[in-house]
């Protein structure tokens, strides 16, 4: 046992302990829900001694209940021949969910104005601002999200090919820009990214103000040293990689052992330090005033309870700013939720600090200064375009013209996701 520590046992037994007294709050909140969706006359003396004990659940969950009922009226306003000047597409869902997944509402310009400003207060006033991003803010780059009307699960639950354009190709948005200004800035001290795309790393973030959950394209790494050591390479490094299927077919420069991707893919746990850096994102998470969402569905983030303070007070959680065009689970915990494309959000939200966005180079993106190049021998190990300085540069290794948009085969963005797909029974 290390001097002033905790000996395994203890350890052990303090975890035990936490995870009893989260289960024992959920079971709480489950309660007073219940409770809650009786009538006042129906409630026996015990359920109201509950409501009593309880006036934090109760706050929260009739804040929650509001906001839904809030956002529900302005979605039935924004549908077709409402008169609204907001748009919405695809039809109302049913049960508890406001809209189904393919339905996206605009906030009207004035209304998203009013709210950009309060946003802005709150970046100007958070102690320790904390930001979330997913697919939504790389759709500006072409790469398609997962669940808008022309998501990779939307398409592939429709029965339709997936497809995209060439990945090298795509290039920091101005969301990706204005975050990497933020953090510049003092305002943002950590990036949280479901994103595999690498343009957070690509628009000068830096490495240790980011978290990539679920990889990095770009990156490749030998498991075998210790520490595990990293390659950036240029080129899309998942050509050969697929769910459970992670050697790239290169070997490492030191000890000579298979390199693997960094992806994680949907239906696997992320076991690596970098580039997904879990302990930064959860202790940012833990001292975290003010979070801000930016494009993510949080499907899958939702389900990271340590992102979110579950073990703390309503009270003391960080407040919460969602800026999606459609639901999200998280939307009854927001402090306020902004209906706008990330890009038109943060134009107006720099706009409002007195900000300029920095344009994006390929002559200064630090890509090209942490890369590691093949070796001799290698350069036949994909086929993937490489990034280069210039677009009439021919990238290092490139063997032909460059890839059209076509079917996406295999990598972060292929198999991984296919898995979803049914297939059709031969009769």
């Amino acid at each position: 046992m290390a001097a002033g520590g905790l000996s395994r046992s203890e350890r052990k037994a303090a975890e035990r302990v936490r995870r009893l007294r989260e289960e024992q709050q959920r079971e709480r909140l489950r309660q007073v829900s219940r409770i809650l969706r009786k009538a006042a006359t129906e409630r026996s003396a015990e359920e109201g001694r509950l409501l009593a004990e309880s006036e934090d659940l109760v706050t929260e969950l009739q804040g929650r209940s509001r906001r839904r009922e809030g956002l529900k009226r302005r979605q039935e306003e924004a549908s077709p021949g409402r008169g609204r000047t907001g748009r919405a597409r695809g039809r109302a869902g049913a049960g508890s969910r406001p809209a189904s997944l393919s339905w996206q509402v605009c906030d009207d310009p004035e209304e998203l104005q009013r709210k950009v400003r309060e946003l802005a207060s709150a970046v100007r006033n958070a102690k320790y601002l904390v930001v979330y991003t997913g697919a939504g803010i790389s759709t500006a780059a072409s790469i398609p999200d997962y669940r808008g009307p022309n998501g990779v699960w939307t398409l592939l639950q429709k029965g339709r090919s997936v497809s995209a354009a060439d990945l090298s190709e795509a290039e920091p948005t101005l969301t990706h820009m204005s975050i990497a200004r933020l953090h510049e800035q003092k305002l943002v001290q950590h990036v949280v990214s479901q994103n595999c795309d690498g343009l957070h790393l690509r628009s000068g973030l830096p490495r240790s103000a980011m978290s990539e959950l679920h990889g990095n394209m770009y990156i490749e790494v030998c498991t075998a040293c210790t520490p595990n050591r990293e390659y950036v390479r240029v080129f899309d490094v998942t050509e050969r990689t697929a769910l459970h299927r992670h050697q790239t077919g290169r070997t490492c420069h030191k000890c000579g052992g298979q390199l693997r991707d960094t992806i994680v893919h949907f239906g696997e746990r992320g076991t690596l330090g970098q580039p997904l850096n879990w302990e930064a994102a959860t202790q940012a998470a833990s001292k975290a005033d003010t979070i801000l969402c930016l494009g993510s569905s949080l499907k899958v983030l939702k389900k990271y309870p340590h992102l979110w303070c579950m073990t703390k007070p309503p009270s003391r959680r960080p407040k919460l700013y969602i800026v999606n065009l459609q639901w999200t689970p998280k939307d009854d915990w927001a402090a306020l939720k902004l209906h706008g494309k990330c890009d038109d959000v943060m134009q107006l939200l720099m706009d409002e600090l007195g900000l300029e966005i920095p344009r994006y180079s390929r002559w200064q993106d630090p890509i090209f200064s942490l890369a590691t190049p093949l070796r001799a021998g290698e350069e036949g190990s994909h086929s993937r375009k490489s990034l280069c300085r210039s677009r009439e540069e021919p990238g290092p290794g490139d063997r032909g013209a460059p890839l059209s948009s076509a079917p996406i085969l295999g990598g972060w963005f292929g198999r991984g996701c296919t898995k979803r797909t049914k297939k059709k029974k031969v009769t």
